[in-house]
């Protein structure tokens, strides 16, 4: 987890918050990546994780039982009674969520999201996509502010824009590989408007039609970021520069992507940690 956590566009748990608060952030992370692992059957091998969660390693393939098991699992951490979770990861979330008063209904929207991603694997309009984000990308931000004791109904407003934009913009990098798993997060009305095929994304590099619609839905995302950048300047202290390098690395990734000429197709443009600075920097001095 701790590997994956570095590959992110943005910092995960940076070493400037007291340890405590990152051990919640990497618990949240991780929980998200293994629920994600499990929606893409990445989970690792010899179905170990199937195992603990009472399946058998034979049923490590079944994504649905294995999101249906966790599932059962995740409610063991809010239940009054009972042993607890199976999984060590969760055994791990339940003092967080007890600590910090965490309802079930973010950590059940990410299995959801990945239960969608089982029987959707189009989306017909940006509508459809936002919502789907709304499954899959927002609840993170909010179990951050849950656990920094910072959740407000604006806030909440403002991080689901900026996740959303994170979210997109990780859908444009990873065109190829979503692609190779029979998953495509460009909307189709988009794809018909600039006379985008689902052959043009399988070819090596982007034509001028997959370049310009890659750039419209990249400014999509960057207003997202713009509309939900005053979360930045609404908080203090760490936690001002914590979530800076959340809308920093949005913007870097973005930057990264023109940078490519918006040809996303050879693989996910990624930003340099110098270029990650520079916008952490720009973002701070604006919220400041």
């Amino acid at each position: 987890m701790l590997d994956k956590a570095a590959h992110e566009n943005f910092p995960v748990a940076p070493f400037f918050l007291p340890r405590a608060r990152r051990d919640d952030l990497m618990a949240i992370y991780g929980y998200a990546r293994l629920v994600d692992d499990i929606g893409d059957g990445d989970v690792a091998p010899g179905g170990r994780d199937a195992e603990l969660l009472g399946l058998g390693r034979e049923r490590a393939d079944d994504r649905l039982a294995m999101l249906d098991a966790f599932e059962a699992d995740l409610r063991r951490v809010f239940a009054d009674h009972g042993t607890g979770p199976r999984h060590p990861l969760l055994r791990r979330i339940r003092p967080l969520v007890r600590r910090h008063g965490l309802t079930p209904e973010p950590f059940l929207g990410l299995i959801e999201a990945n239960r969608q991603d089982q029987r959707v694997r189009r989306y017909a309009t940006y509508g459809d996509l936002v919502a789907y984000c709304e499954l899959s990308a927002n609840p993170v931000g909010r179990l951050v502010l849950g656990v920094t004791g910072t959740a407000s109904p604006e806030r909440i407003r403002r991080s689901d824009a900026v996740c959303t934009a994170l979210q997109i913009v990780e859908h444009l990098q990873d065109v190829a590989e979503d692609l190779a798993r029979d998953r495509i997060y460009l909307p189709a009305e988009d794809m018909d408007r600039f006379r985008v095929s689902e052959a043009d994304l399988a070819r090596p590099s982007a034509g001028a039609s997959v370049r310009a619609l890659v750039a419209f839905e990249a400014e999509r995302a960057r207003c997202l970021l713009n509309e939900g950048t005053p979360l930045v300047g609404s908080v203090h202290g760490r936690l001002k520069l914590l979530l800076a390098g959340f809308v920093g690395g949005g913007r870097a990734a973005l930057r990264a992507v023109a940078a490519a000429g918006h040809d996303v197709l050879p693989g996910p443009p990624k930003p340099t940690k110098l270029s990650l600075l520079r916008e952490v920097g720009a973002t701070l001095r604006r919220e400041g």
